[in-house]
């Protein structure tokens, strides 16, 4: 009888162990975009939150601006970074303009303003954001590098390494298609502007080639918090123009810094895609545009 007694209550225990074992080993790695039941459908960059029931969407931050021009309802997988490059707008200014008490947290459902207060917005800036991964990006998830206000990134594969800040260097002016812009690299191209496929260049080189800034503007991303780009860089050159340079494998600017026309911004990479090489885009109003149109010819 005791023996019985033994054996059972030794059993309970193990089973309890291994319950306890199994909880702990599961790690919640929620992306900072909730899905609160607003939207139907899954993400694919950032999973939805557990256990969510839907909630009625007026309750959602800004709600009396859907719809409106100028303003993004958020979607599932969105974050601000790919919000700002798809509308051309700094991740930072959209966090201010949209009053976000904690900008690495934003929800399925809530709008953002992505324009200025006070400027009316273009067409452009009203379609909403799409997915734009280059060609030949790897479908695997975003390394997770989370700057102090970003929403919605992951560490960062490479830690950027800042260059000294250029001296007297001019803020992006308000113009439009005045810049002009320089290869950001000085290898060939191995892959063209393709609307449905590529959203811009990809040009060759070898591992450390350095990448140049297109035009003179400030940084408004550095990390590796969109997936499909990698170590990536987004320079802002006016209110109309942005460059992106991505897969780089050593980040050389920070932040807010200006930059020249020329100035070794990184080292290439083959962060988040298959080879060596920089991905390059021109965005007009935050809209990819064919780089033919506005580099030299070679």
């Amino acid at each position: 009888m005791n023996l019985s007694r033994s054996l059972v209550a030794w059993a309970c225990a193990a089973s309890a162990s291994v319950l306890m074992v199994g909880c702990g080993s599961t790690s919640v790695n929620r992306a900072p975009v909730e899905d609160r039941g607003t939207s139907a459908g899954s993400s694919t960059s950032a999973p939805s939150s557990s256990g969510t029931s839907a909630i009625d969407p007026k309750t959602l931050p800004g709600y009396e601006n859907m719809g409106k021009p100028g303003y993004y309802t958020v979607k599932p997988g969105d974050t601000l970074i790919r919000i700002g490059l798809e509308y051309g707008q700094s991740w930072k200014d959209i966090a201010r303009w949209s009053n976000l008490e904690n900008a690495n947290v934003i929800e399925v459902g809530q709008v953002l303003r992505v324009v200025p207060p006070g400027q009316t917005p273009s067409t452009t800036t009203t379609t909403a954001a799409t997915e734009t991964r280059p060609v030949g990006a790897s479908p695997a998830a975003s390394a997770a590098k989370q700057p102090a206000s970003a929403a919605s990134t992951a560490s960062a594969a490479a830690t950027p390494v800042p260059a000294p800040a250029p001296v007297s260097v001019p803020a992006p002016s308000a113009g439009g298609d005045d810049l002009n812009f320089m290869w950001p690299a000085s290898g060939g191209l191995i892959a063209g502007f393709d609307e449905a496929r590529n959203k811009g260049y990809d040009i060759s080189g070898k591992a450390g080639d350095p990448v140049m800034a297109a035009a003179d503007g400030r940084v408004v991303y550095a990390g590796a918090g969109l997936r499909g780009y990698g170590n990536l860089i987004i320079l802002k050159h006016n209110n109309t123009f942005l460059t992106a340079y991505a897969h780089n494998q050593t980040l050389l600017v920070k932040e807010d810094q200006n930059v020249r026309k020329g100035q070794k911004i990184a080292e290439m990479g083959s962060t988040d895609t298959d080879r060596v090489k920089l991905h390059f885009e021109i965005r007009r109003q935050g809209k990819p545009v064919d780089p033919s149109r506005y580099l030299p010819s070679r």
